[in-house]
Protein backbone atom coordinates (compact mmCIF):
# COMPACT_ATOMS: atom_id res chain seq x y z
CA UNK A 1 0.00 0.00 0.00
CA UNK A 2 0.85 3.95 -0.21
CA UNK A 3 0.44 7.20 0.36
CA UNK A 4 -2.24 7.44 2.79
CA UNK A 5 -4.44 4.40 4.56
CA UNK A 6 -7.31 4.77 2.80
CA UNK A 7 -5.80 4.17 -0.55
CA UNK A 8 -6.33 -0.11 0.07
CA UNK A 9 -9.92 1.25 -0.88
CA UNK A 10 -9.20 4.55 -2.91
CA UNK A 11 -7.39 3.12 -5.77
CA UNK A 12 -6.75 4.90 -8.79
CA UNK A 13 -9.68 3.85 -10.35
CA UNK A 14 -11.72 5.21 -7.59
CA UNK A 15 -9.91 8.52 -7.16
CA UNK A 16 -10.97 8.71 -10.67
CA UNK A 17 -14.63 7.93 -10.46
CA UNK A 18 -14.50 10.15 -7.16
CA UNK A 19 -12.90 13.17 -9.29
CA UNK A 20 -15.28 12.95 -11.95
CA UNK A 21 -18.39 12.49 -9.51
CA UNK A 22 -16.75 15.64 -7.18
CA UNK A 23 -16.40 13.75 -4.24
CA UNK A 24 -12.72 13.84 -4.62
CA UNK A 25 -11.04 17.05 -2.90
CA UNK A 26 -13.41 16.10 -0.04
CA UNK A 27 -11.61 12.81 0.76
CA UNK A 28 -8.43 13.92 -0.05
CA UNK A 29 -9.30 16.47 2.81
CA UNK A 30 -10.07 13.93 5.03
CA UNK A 31 -6.58 11.53 4.01
CA UNK A 32 -4.35 15.13 4.99
CA UNK A 33 -6.11 15.58 8.24
CA UNK A 34 -5.16 11.77 9.13
CA UNK A 35 -8.15 9.88 7.55
CA UNK A 36 -8.91 5.97 8.45
CA UNK A 37 -6.39 4.25 10.75
CA UNK A 38 -5.51 0.87 11.18
CA UNK A 39 -5.41 0.68 14.97
CA UNK A 40 -7.81 -1.14 16.71
CA UNK A 41 -9.07 1.74 19.12
CA UNK A 42 -10.64 1.20 22.48
CA UNK A 43 -14.20 2.42 21.09
CA UNK A 44 -13.71 -0.08 18.27
CA UNK A 45 -12.91 -2.80 20.71
CA UNK A 46 -15.73 -1.78 22.86
CA UNK A 47 -18.02 -1.87 19.51
CA UNK A 48 -16.90 -5.58 18.38
CA UNK A 49 -17.19 -6.50 21.68
CA UNK A 50 -20.59 -6.07 21.66
CA UNK A 51 -21.85 -7.52 17.83
CA UNK A 52 -23.24 -10.88 17.33
CA UNK A 53 -23.05 -11.48 13.82
CA UNK A 54 -20.43 -9.54 10.88
CA UNK A 55 -19.91 -10.14 7.13
CA UNK A 56 -16.95 -11.42 5.64
CA UNK A 57 -15.75 -11.07 2.24
CA UNK A 58 -13.56 -13.07 0.75
CA UNK A 59 -12.36 -13.17 -3.36
CA UNK A 60 -10.84 -16.13 -5.41
CA UNK A 61 -7.86 -15.59 -7.11
CA UNK A 62 -9.01 -14.65 -10.42
CA UNK A 63 -11.65 -11.91 -8.67
CA UNK A 64 -14.71 -13.84 -7.89
CA UNK A 65 -15.84 -12.31 -4.53
CA UNK A 66 -17.84 -14.04 -2.03
CA UNK A 67 -19.70 -12.43 1.48
CA UNK A 68 -21.00 -15.35 3.93
CA UNK A 69 -21.97 -14.31 7.04
CA UNK A 70 -20.73 -15.35 10.49
CA UNK A 71 -22.46 -15.26 13.52
CA UNK A 72 -22.39 -16.28 17.50
CA UNK A 73 -22.40 -15.03 21.13
CA UNK A 74 -21.81 -10.95 21.77
CA UNK A 75 -18.59 -10.64 21.24
CA UNK A 76 -17.26 -14.05 19.42
CA UNK A 77 -14.68 -11.89 17.25
CA UNK A 78 -12.30 -10.90 19.65
CA UNK A 79 -9.47 -8.59 19.62
CA UNK A 80 -6.36 -9.88 20.32
CA UNK A 81 -3.77 -7.00 19.95
CA UNK A 82 -3.97 -3.43 18.31
CA UNK A 83 -4.12 -4.84 14.66
CA UNK A 84 -5.21 -8.51 14.93
CA UNK A 85 -8.60 -9.99 15.57
CA UNK A 86 -9.91 -13.79 15.78
CA UNK A 87 -12.97 -15.21 15.77
CA UNK A 88 -13.98 -19.37 15.93
CA UNK A 89 -15.27 -20.49 12.80
CA UNK A 90 -18.39 -22.74 13.47
CA UNK A 91 -19.07 -25.86 11.54
CA UNK A 92 -21.49 -24.88 8.42
CA UNK A 93 -22.60 -26.06 5.54
CA UNK A 94 -19.07 -27.62 4.36
CA UNK A 95 -18.69 -25.55 1.12
CA UNK A 96 -15.48 -24.45 2.30
CA UNK A 97 -15.47 -21.16 -0.02
CA UNK A 98 -14.22 -18.76 2.21
CA UNK A 99 -10.99 -20.93 3.24
CA UNK A 100 -10.85 -22.00 -0.32
CA UNK A 101 -10.34 -18.39 -1.12
CA UNK A 102 -8.45 -17.33 1.69
CA UNK A 103 -6.12 -20.34 0.85
CA UNK A 104 -5.17 -18.22 -2.19
CA UNK A 105 -5.91 -15.53 -1.79
CA UNK A 106 -5.51 -13.44 2.01
CA UNK A 107 -7.31 -10.25 1.36
CA UNK A 108 -10.04 -9.98 3.37
CA UNK A 109 -13.19 -7.77 4.63
CA UNK A 110 -15.68 -7.21 7.28
CA UNK A 111 -18.68 -5.45 7.26
CA UNK A 112 -19.97 -4.71 10.82
CA UNK A 113 -23.77 -3.68 11.25
CA UNK A 114 -25.17 -2.31 14.28
CA UNK A 115 -28.63 -1.36 13.07
CA UNK A 116 -30.71 -0.56 16.39
CA UNK A 117 -28.31 2.79 16.64
CA UNK A 118 -27.58 2.73 12.00
CA UNK A 119 -23.79 2.19 13.01
CA UNK A 120 -21.90 0.30 10.89
CA UNK A 121 -17.78 -0.32 10.63
CA UNK A 122 -15.48 -1.54 7.45
CA UNK A 123 -12.22 -3.39 8.19
CA UNK A 124 -9.75 -4.17 5.58
CA UNK A 125 -7.19 -6.53 5.93
CA UNK A 126 -5.82 -9.85 5.39
CA UNK A 127 -7.17 -13.09 7.11
CA UNK A 128 -5.35 -16.48 7.62
CA UNK A 129 -7.25 -20.11 8.47
CA UNK A 130 -5.92 -21.59 11.54
CA UNK A 131 -6.85 -25.45 11.51
CA UNK A 132 -3.89 -26.65 14.23
CA UNK A 133 -3.76 -24.47 17.47
CA UNK A 134 -6.25 -26.22 20.03
CA UNK A 135 -5.13 -23.08 22.04
CA UNK A 136 -6.40 -20.24 20.07
CA UNK A 137 -9.19 -22.31 19.04
CA UNK A 138 -10.39 -22.81 23.11
CA UNK A 139 -9.50 -19.03 23.99
CA UNK A 140 -11.93 -17.81 20.87
CA UNK A 141 -14.51 -20.65 21.95
CA UNK A 142 -17.59 -19.86 23.72
CA UNK A 143 -18.56 -22.99 25.76
CA UNK A 144 -22.31 -21.95 26.64
CA UNK A 145 -22.48 -21.49 22.49
CA UNK A 146 -24.35 -24.39 20.53
CA UNK A 147 -21.84 -24.30 17.40
CA UNK A 148 -19.18 -26.39 17.68
CA UNK A 149 -15.37 -24.58 16.50
CA UNK A 150 -13.99 -26.18 13.21
CA UNK A 151 -11.20 -23.70 13.26
CA UNK A 152 -10.34 -20.08 13.60
CA UNK A 153 -10.11 -17.07 11.40
CA UNK A 154 -7.22 -14.69 12.24
CA UNK A 155 -7.59 -11.28 10.80
CA UNK A 156 -4.83 -8.76 10.45
CA UNK A 157 -6.02 -5.23 10.15
CA UNK A 158 -4.64 -2.79 7.15
CA UNK A 159 -7.45 0.15 7.29
CA UNK A 160 -10.72 0.35 8.89
CA UNK A 161 -13.43 3.58 8.91
CA UNK A 162 -17.14 4.22 10.32
CA UNK A 163 -19.99 4.63 7.46
CA UNK A 164 -22.40 7.60 8.11
CA UNK A 165 -25.71 6.08 9.40
CA UNK A 166 -27.70 7.05 6.21
CA UNK A 167 -29.54 4.93 4.51
CA UNK A 168 -29.62 2.32 7.65
CA UNK A 169 -33.13 0.82 8.91
CA UNK A 170 -33.36 0.73 12.52
CA UNK A 171 -33.67 -3.61 13.03
CA UNK A 172 -34.31 -5.14 16.57
CA UNK A 173 -33.53 -8.22 17.96
CA UNK A 174 -36.02 -10.26 19.33
CA UNK A 175 -34.02 -10.34 22.82
CA UNK A 176 -33.71 -6.00 22.47
CA UNK A 177 -37.75 -6.13 21.54
CA UNK A 178 -38.12 -8.84 24.11
CA UNK A 179 -36.33 -6.38 26.61
CA UNK A 180 -38.27 -3.28 25.44
CA UNK A 181 -41.65 -4.79 25.72
CA UNK A 182 -40.99 -5.84 29.34
CA UNK A 183 -40.18 -2.42 30.18
CA UNK A 184 -43.46 -1.15 28.60
CA UNK A 185 -45.36 -3.87 30.29
CA UNK A 186 -43.71 -3.17 33.77
CA UNK A 187 -44.95 1.13 32.90
CA UNK A 188 -48.89 -0.30 31.87
CA UNK A 189 -48.70 -2.24 35.30
CA UNK A 190 -47.48 0.33 37.20
CA UNK A 191 -49.85 2.89 35.58
CA UNK A 192 -52.89 0.31 35.95
CA UNK A 193 -51.91 -0.15 39.61
CA UNK A 194 -52.07 3.87 39.79
CA UNK A 195 -55.08 4.28 38.36
CA UNK A 196 -57.13 1.53 40.71
CA UNK A 197 -55.81 2.61 43.51
CA UNK A 198 -57.11 6.75 42.67
CA UNK A 199 -60.76 5.53 41.48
Amino acid sequence: MTGVISDIAFTASVKAVQERKGSRDAYANMETKGGWTDVITDDLAAFIGLQDSFYLGTAATDGQPYIQHRGGPAGFLKVLDDKTLAFADFQGNRQYISSGNLAENPKAYLFLMDYPNRYRIKIWGTARIVDDDPDLLACLADDGYRGKPEQAVVFSVKAWDRNCPQHITPRYTEAQVADRVAGLEAQVAALTKALAEAG
